[in-house]
């Protein structure tokens, strides 16, 4: 909003906005003096009220003192970069857990991708929630975070999969539940070790990196925490929560539905 009765637009717009200032605060002096005291002193009252209608203005315009106030331009920030930028990190995220989920599908099982997917999407949830706990902004810097720590968890887990399946292979009498334990027993010190040098590293960047990837570094740091625990606590679950679903005990047996399936025989 800008105002030009004395018609100085020539000058330029940082010379009229001093003059503007300078009769501003007189005016503010002189109705400040008794008995005038108690009026309007602060012009920024009327010129920045947010969505003022035009109408509004216009009456300022033509009864006030200072009239000849022009609306120069009008721009609204609203809610509509923040819902896309919100509706790219679902699709994104959603994108690469697809992927992903399609890879361990071709390299495992099925089964081992949807668990996977399911401890991977915990990660990001929870992380979200923390974000949100600690009313931190959502930007483009932390849907980056985001989608490494997708990566990351997801290679914390595919290492735990392929101990497991390393073990199958080998012994195909045992019973499942115990090989799953014994294969995250024997990958425990390699995974605490590399998330233990991974969060003191991320933890530095949060602590010394400075304000510009303080997002970034703050959803890793909370990410390999949520992340190691997922790999072993709700991913390899996943697994043996399925094979005691479909009755298979032992490694080498066949889920008793498949069983069923190959004589006709209806679930």
């Amino acid at each position: 909003l800008a105002a030009d009765p004395l018609g100085i637009s020539s000058k330029g717009l940082e010379e009229a906005t001093k003059t503007y200032h300078d009769v501003a605060n007189a005016l503010v002096q002189y109705r400040n003096s008794p008995p005038r005291s108690g009026l309007v002193a602060d012009f920024q009252e009327l010129r920045n009220v947010p969505g003022a209608a035009p109408s509004v203005l216009a009456l300022l315009g033509k009864d006030f003192y200072l009239s000849g106030f022009a609306v120069r331009n009008t721009e609204i920030v609203g809610p509509k970069v923040g819902g896309d930028l919100r509706r790219q990190a679902v699709y994104v995220t959603l994108a690469g857990l697809g992927a992903m989920l399609i890879y361990i599908w071709f390299r495992f099982e099925l089964i081992y991708g949807v668990a996977a997917v399911i401890a991977t999407f915990h990660d990001v949830l929870i992380t979200l929630g923390i974000f949100s706990l600690l009313n931190k902004e959502i930007t483009l810097t932390v849907i980056a975070a985001l989608l490494t720590l997708v990566g990351y968890s997801m290679n914390d887990t595919i290492v735990v999969f392929d101990r497991i399946r390393e073990n199958v292979r080998l012994n195909k009498r045992e019973n499942f539940p115990d090989l799953v334990n014994r294969s995250i027993n024997q990958t425990l010190s390699r995974t605490i070790l590399t998330s233990g040098l991974t969060f003191l590293a991320v933890l530095s960047l949060y602590l010394f990196g400075g304000e510009v990837i303080h997002g970034f570094s703050l959803v890793l740091v909370v990410g390999v925490i949520i992340g190691t625990y997922s790999s072993i606590a709700i991913a390899s679950p996943v697994l043996v929560f399925w094979r005691n679903r479909q009755g298979g005990g032992r490694v080498g047996e066949r889920p008793r539905v498949f069983e069923r399936q190959a004589l006709g025989v209806p679930r």
